[in-house]
């Protein structure tokens, strides 16, 4: 299956600033739900709600330490799938419910060769000029190791001011995002125009997961409807079709972008009924939710690929304003 050419609260924490993150991260954060709530706070406790939250399935979209759309949006996700309303602020209940385990924010994890050696290419903006290259993997071992954990490259560099992300033998701190449960298989899938989200629905409509998307633009607004999933396909390729773009450059033709990270759709796609349209995986995940899309669902990477693995053919996808 090749895959084609697709097309809220702001809440935050104050928290104290006083001591790096990585000293404070794995600290007990039941505190901070009385603490005043503003937008885009920083800190060691928005650190460790971004964790939980990627832990327990309600993505936060890129783990960066700053509370934003996509963190206030997954927290009131998951108050509703607790039945603790859906305020979109971490109150002591919602914290409780997620620190359960009471898992450390950060983990070590030791660099090896093979992340230092890569290989890591310079992927030119130019569409012919991607064409043209091998295969679109990663540019730099921040960006592997960030995909990894599910986190900016700036925030693992923050984490570790004193070490270099490239040295194999590094010992460096980075989110406690593996070892978490698996996502069970999904029988539903809403796309939610208005929320920016795309929530998984067990056989019974028990939400077992919410995560950011981008879905669409005013050229190529999300088509609404029932349809299906028709399969999924790891690492493909992107086949360009200017046809299929409003924005495409006159001088471009059909071209075949080859598999990776840094491809057009990510690392999955899966395909829907509705011709030219999927759930896909993005080169820039820190975009996500925030900006816009031709017409289809792009999500990180990571997520589009736990989707992939809860998701069969046949599956209902709803996509609603």
């Amino acid at each position: 299956m090749k895959p084609v050419n697709c097309k809220l609260i702001f809440v935050a924490i104050v928290v104290s600033l006083c001591s790096p993150l990585a000293a404070r991260a794995a600290e007990s954060p039941i505190a901070v739900a009385h603490a005043r709530i503003v937008q885009d706070s920083r800190g060691d406790d928005v650190l460790r709600l971004q964790v939980l939250l990627d832990r327990a399935n309600f993505g936060p979209g890129e783990i960066d330490g700053v509370f934003g759309s996509n963190v206030a949006k997954a927290v009131a996700g998951f108050q509703r799938s607790r039945g603790l309303g859906d305020t979109g602020v971490p109150d002591e209940a919602t914290w409780a419910e997620l620190d359960r385990e009471g898992v450390p924010t950060l983990i070590e994890y030791v660099v090896t060769q093979a992340d230092a050696d890569g290989p890591y290419i310079d992927i030119p903006t130019d569409l012919v000029e991607k064409a043209a290259l091998p295969a679109l993997g990663f540019r730099s071992v921040g960006e592997a190791l960030g995909e990894r954990f599910h986190a900016s490259p700036e925030l693992l560099q923050s984490l570790n001011p004193k070490l270099k992300l490239d040295q194999a033998g590094s010992v460096i701190q980075v989110p406690n995002v593996a070892g978490a449960p698996e996502l069970a298989q999904a029988s539903k899938l809403v796309v939610e125009q208005s929320s920016l989200t795309v929530t998984l629905l067990d056989a019974a409509d028990k939400v077992i997961g919410q995560f950011p998307a981008t879905t669409g633009s005013s050229h190529d607004p999300l088509p609404i409807g029932t349809w299906k999933v028709n399969g999924v396909a790891r690492n493909p390729v992107f086949n360009y079709n200017p046809d299929l773009f409003w924005n495409a450059d006159p001088e471009h033709g059909k071209a075949v972008l080859k598999a990776g990270p840094n491809n057009p759709v990510g690392v999955v796609w899966i395909d829907l009924s509705k011709e030219h349209y999927g759930i896909h995986g993005t080169p820039e995940p820190s975009k996500i939710g925030k900006t816009e899309s031709h017409g289809c669902i792009r999500m990180t990477n990571w997520n589009a690929a736990l989707i992939a693995e809860a998701v069969k053919p046949g599956v209902q996808v709803i996509l609603q304003d």
